[in-house]
């Protein structure tokens, strides 16, 4: 169903009949580490997560897993060559 509270327009899947069905009844602006982040628009009350109803929640351990501005590095892991194994393969 679309949206009638704070993201006008956009299909919401919390939204019924009755009105919103999220906690608190509405969904929440974004927070700061959301900033630059491709999935946040501009709607007439604020500034909104069009995929998350609570960006704060996703942010709470550690990186938000949908974001488009953060990077991931995987770390290279260099294992250690044991020298007396390696003097004998020579």
């Amino acid at each position: 169903m679309l949206c009638t509270t704070v993201r006008n327009g956009q299909d919401c899947v919390f939204m019924t009949g009755a009105g919103c069905g999220y906690n608190g009844g509405s969904c929440a602006p974004i927070v700061e580490n959301c900033q630059g982040c491709k999935r946040s628009a501009p709607f007439e009350t604020g500034i909104y997560c069009t995929a998350a109803p609570d960006p704060a929640l996703k942010w709470q351990n550690g990186n938000c897993n949908i974001a488009t501005h953060v990077k991931t590095v995987a770390a290279v892991k260099t294992q250690k060559i044991n020298p007396i194994k390696a003097s004998k393969r020579r």
